[in-house]
């Protein structure tokens, strides 16, 4: 089995499970960008897109004040 590549590492791609234990990578670039696929062909080796993942210390906190998990749209 390969890997996803760029994807595996990159800012806006997001690991999506499917039924029956299989796996898919969403591109969030796809939503506001049509140069990109929603799901592409794995693995991705180059990509003009591709931003990696800021480090696990530097990334923002997933939870509200209150303690309630933060969606993704939501100001942190």
């Amino acid at each position: 089995m390969t890997g996803p590549g760029l994807c595996g590492v990159c800012a806006h791609a997001r690991r999506i499970a499917g039924k029956g234990g299989s796996s898919f990578w969403l591109c969030e670039r796809s939503r506001t960008d049509s140069r990109y696929v929603r799901y592409p062909a794995l693995p991705v080796f180059t990509c003009p897109g591709h931003e990696p993942q800021p480090a696990a210390d530097q990334r923002p906190e997933p939870w509200r004040e209150d303690g309630t998990p933060r969606q993704d749209h939501e100001e942190r």
